[in-house]
């Protein structure tokens, strides 16, 4: 049913790069949301008032709340695709962020109501009718939602869209709200025993967590998140591919929504290059990082050292210095001044976020005595950074 839905709905559904696919996707996401929900709506408001049961109308009324989601989602997309403007030059794709965040915070929202709901069960148990109609509709209730969600994790995983994933654990939450009910009503039919406090407050934990991840998955970008490693890797290796280009460092990647990716990156090249020839290359690569890759990338050039066999020799002996304290720590930007009496190694200390004012003091007076225990004219002068790339 969802590729019949995509291949109806979204013209060139492959070319998920481009902002009027994903737009496509949005809009399909919201629009099935909001008709599942009305649907549900219909069909227990009519059995409810039929029946006269105020538990199924209740209901029917939280999936007209849920409809929703939908519409804020078609909001966030539609926002999102706005082009950009002398006010907003990058464009407006965080305001996909935006709405998932409000998405978060209506399935905190129900864990909350959930939460509440158990506790006062638990502390006043009351007995549950148990009605055949009732069952079935909350079966069929499941079978929708369930569906519902299945649906908006694999558009929002296949165009990495974080309001259709937000969608998605909205309607899971539904889900597990409504088979504890289920099986509430069931347990108390057959052993007597008022499980319905418990197993809600079991759930409502569950939607609480999911909402808490939601709304921290769609925080982090608009804060400004570290470089995933998948990414960091795709993109200096691309940049390092090219002739002429040794090496790269201190890559950094701004992200103002799915398909507006800006990033900043140093590329080393040898110091006796052609200026131009080396201007070039870095232009060339700048135009295919936006062509091949979709982000606008600015490029950093830095001559390095590459035929001096004796400034290469003492890198290297700096490297390995560097390593005996911390293996995962990285120099760059090495340069040798030589002087009669003093040698100067400059160069940048790469270190995790996790370290300490102590241990980063601890660690540069380390490398600085190391490396003037080989030569006493070696004067370490250290800048000391952070890496950029998460989970380092």
């Amino acid at each position: 049913m969802t590729e019949f839905l995509v291949k109806l709905f979204v013209k060139d559904r492959e070319k998920i790069e481009q902002s009027k696919v994903r737009t496509s996707y949005g809009i399909l996401s919201s629009v099935v949301g909001v008709v599942c929900n009305i649907i549900l709506f219909a069909v227990k408001i009519s059995i409810g008032l039929a029946i006269h049961s105020i538990s199924v109308m209740a209901d029917a009324f939280n999936n007209l709340s849920d409809a929703s989601s939908g519409i804020i989602s078609f909001i966030g997309v539609k926002l999102a695709n706005r082009p950009a403007d002398k006010e907003h030059p990058f464009g407006h794709g965080r305001f996909e962020y935006l709405s998932a965040f409000v998405v978060a915070f209506l399935v905190l929202q129900v864990g909350f109501t959930c939460f509440k709901n158990a506790i006062s069960k638990i502390i006043h148990p009351e007995s549950m009718e148990f009605n055949i109609i009732l069952v079935g509709i909350l079966c069929i209730s499941v079978l929708l939602k369930l569906w519902l969600g299945l649906f908006n994790r694999k558009l929002g995983n296949r165009i990495n869209s974080s309001v259709m994933k937000a969608t998605s654990a909205d309607a899971f939450g539904d889900v597990l709200i409504t088979v504890v009910t289920i099986v509430a009503i069931v347990v108390e039919k057959l052993t007597g025993f008022k499980v319905d406090g418990y197993m809600g407050l079991v759930v409502s934990l569950f939607v609480l967590y999911a909402g808490y991840n939601i709304a921290k998955e769609t925080i982090e970008p608009l804060i400004g998140e570290a470089v995933n490693p998948e990414l960091y890797e795709k993109i200096t290796t691309m940049v390092e591919n090219y002739d002429g280009i040794v090496g790269s460092h201190d890559l950094i990647v701004h992200n103002y929504g799915p398909t507006h990716t800006m990033a900043s990156i140093h590329a080393e090249v040898p110091n006796d290059i052609d200026f131009e020839v080396a201007h070039e290359t870095i232009d060339r690569i700048e135009r295919d990082a936006q062509k091949e890759l979709g982000i606008f990338l600015v490029i950093h050039m830095d001559p390095i050292e590459v035929n001096d066999t004796k400034v290469l020799s003492i890198k290297n002996m700096v490297i390995d210095t560097v390593k005996e304290y911390d293996e995962g720590a990285t120099i760059h930007d090495f340069r040798m001044v030589n002087g009669e009496e003093q040698i100067n190694l400059i160069f940048d200390l790469v270190v995790a976020h996790s370290y300490s004012e102590d241990k980063e003091y601890k660690l540069i007076q380390d490398v600085m005595e190391a490396v003037a225990e080989k030569d006493k004219r070696y004067q370490c002068i250290i800048t000391l950074e952070h890496s950029f790339i998460r989970n380092r």
